[in-house]
């Protein structure tokens, strides 16, 4: 199989469940870093009237936040890829220790979803035989075989994200009028919630999905 390039599409490049674990990382960092930050700055123009001291306090909750959820975001995906190597050590014990019983519990699985008995047990031998630690792996823990997430993904995305949502309010609590500081980063605050949820839909491409899905039952 020739390996893909770096000029391939998103899509091809990434697998489904890793772009989505890196759609959902930038959507949690950029709202974070939004809703956080213009928590700080606000907080320091009711107190204070230094274009510095804002300045100051926004950047230094800008950084400090992005690097606990660059950090925080590592350290969990690391956590659920440990987890997801694990269950596949697990599975490949099981299999050359207990076949006859992994068959069985396939068979189960598509007994489960409608198939007649017979028909069953021949798919699930058939598939066995095949590839039994991929499909095991998939119908019993929704893993697929060497599709592990990776935390600097993860970890990259969320830091990048968390930056650029705290830049906006901290460009406006320093651009709007003392005046109508408050009441105008607050507004600029929901546009930005705004744009980010439909941005993350974009990404994910939610309205494809839901057309096919109506398209589907209609």
């Amino acid at each position: 199989m020739k390996e893909l390039s770096a000029s391939a599409p998103l899509e091809h490049r990434f697998h489904l469940s890793e772009r989505l674990n890196i759609i959902r990382a930038g959507v949690l960092g950029a709202n974070d870093g939004i809703i956080s930050v213009a928590g700080i700055v606000v907080g320091v123009a009711s107190a204070h009237q230094s274009q510095y001291t804002i300045f100051l306090a926004g950047i230094s909750g800008m950084l400090a936040g992005a690097f606990s959820m660059g950090g925080g975001e590592y350290v969990s995906v690391s956590t659920q890829r440990d987890t997801q190597k694990s269950m596949m050590r697990l599975q490949k014990e099981a299999i050359q220790n207990e076949y006859a019983a992994e068959v069985a519990s396939l068979q189960r699985t598509y007994e489960s979803k409608g198939l007649p008995t017979p028909l069953a047990h021949q798919v699930a031998s058939a598939f066995m035989q095949k590839d039994s630690l991929d499909i095991t792996l998939r119908e019993k823990y929704n893993i697929e075989l060497h599709h592990y997430f990776n935390p600097w993904h993860a970890a990259f995305s969320s830091f990048f994200s968390f930056m650029l949502g705290s830049l906006l309010p901290i460009i406006a609590i320093l651009a709007i009028p003392y005046p109508y500081k408050v009441s105008g980063t607050i507004g600029s605050i929901v546009l930005a919630l705004i744009a980010t949820g439909y941005t993350s839909a974009t990404l994910g491409k939610a309205r494809q999905t839901d057309s096919k899905v109506f398209c589907a039952t209609s």
